[in-house]
């Protein structure tokens, strides 16, 4: 089982990324309007919320790379803990 403690700690590295992501996403959207600005009087607050809006999207490939590495090494660490709870039962 020499395998399992680099993964608790590439686990440890993705969730802690994923989690830091989400955290700054929950930053960003926390100023965003739900409403829109269709006069031109209100120009800086649409400046506002489309750079927002462009913040979130440039982070969202990396909230769905790290959410997904870490569910991965979920499953393989839960996966090679019951194959070798297994092998020691039999």
């Amino acid at each position: 089982m020499n395998a399992l403690p680099i993964m608790f700690i590439a686990w440890a590295a993705f969730a802690t990324g994923f989690v830091l992501l989400m955290v700054y996403r929950g930053n960003l959207t926390r100023y965003e309007e739900e409403q829109l600005f269709l006069s031109d009087n209100n120009d800086s607050e649409r400046e506002l919320q489309t750079s927002i809006v462009r913040k979130v999207n440039r982070i969202q490939p990396l909230v769905h790379a790290f959410g997904g590495a870490a569910a991965l090494l979920t499953v393989g660490i839960v996966g090679l803990y019951v194959w070798d709870a297994w092998q020691k039962i039999q």
